[in-house]
């Protein structure tokens, strides 16, 4: 096995900003993220941790190449990843993403069977010999019965139609999974059925994970790794038994005592 990470980011930065105006003398930059380090090793769950505005969501655009304007370094298995450049086919299938709420990253007007196919058209390396056969076993694999397959996204639960999502995502078997807050806007039962699933296809696909949430309580059941996103700064990283047992930074302490809250009114 290759020791070269999967994903590196070196001083990656994301600059926004409003333009200057007559009535505006001045411009506003802001850096979403701010020079950014970060490794995300093969085979691992790494978590990118931080509340709202904290940058994760846009670092997480970048590396699945939505924001493509950055500076710094990005290196996908090693290879330079241009900004600003229209990424190869095989880069666009091996990294593939999971939003946060389902039914908005679905097409309404789409059956199941099409959402989860359509990637094949876009990249016919990916696509099965027998396609109707693989629909099934896929739709299978993340918990959905055939039946489905006629469906549109606004006859299914949250739930299923994240399972939708995820496997529109694994059709084009990709290397890396972005999932960013994917199971933030499902019921708490339902995320634990998410995450488990997540965690078994990880072993079945061979999967690399960076999973983007603002809620400690969640990273502790799929993460081998957590790195700590504040203000677009990596504010601690390390792995995810010793960052719950010895947090070092206070923003991390804090995050974890507000997770640490929040289990224990839902116990109570």
């Amino acid at each position: 096995m290759s020791d070269t990470p999967l994903v590196a980011l070196d001083g990656l930065t994301v600059r926004f900003g409003r333009p200057r105006r007559p009535w505006r003398p001045t411009s506003t930059v802001t850096d979403a993220v701010a020079g950014v380090d970060l490794r995300v090793e093969r085979g691992e769950t790494l978590a990118l941790v931080g509340e709202s505005g904290s940058g994760k969501t846009t670092l997480a655009r970048c590396v699945a190449g939505l924001i493509g304007d950055y500076a710094g370094e990005f290196r996908f298995d090693g290879d330079l990843v241009a900004a600003r450049a229209r990424r190869r086919p095989e880069l666009r299938r091996s990294i593939q993403m999971v939003f946060q709420d389902p039914r908005s990253s679905l097409n309404p007007r789409m059956t199941v069977g099409k959402i989860v196919t359509e990637g094949w058209e876009a990249h016919p390396s990916a696509a099965p010999d027998d396609p109707k056969t693989a629909l099934v076993a896929l739709l299978d694999q993340v918990g959905l019965d055939e039946s489905l397959i006629g469906r549109r996204p606004g006859e299914l639960s949250g739930g299923q139609c994240q399972r939708v999502s995820i496997a529109r995502a694994l059709a084009l078997r990709p290397r890396l999974l972005v999932c960013d807050e994917a199971v933030s806007a499902l019921d708490v039962s339902v995320q634990a059925q998410i995450l488990r699933l997540l965690i078994d296809l990880r072993g079945a696909y061979d999967l690399t994970i960076l999973f983007i949430t603002h809620d400690l309580g969640v990273v502790r059941q799929i993460a081998d790794r957590v790195a700590v996103m504040r203000r677009g700064e990596i504010v601690e990283t390390g792995a995810t038994a010793g960052l719950y047992e010895a947090p070092v930074h206070p923003y991390t302490r804090e995050l974890l005592d507000a997770a640490l809250d929040i289990e224990s009114e839902a116990v109570n």
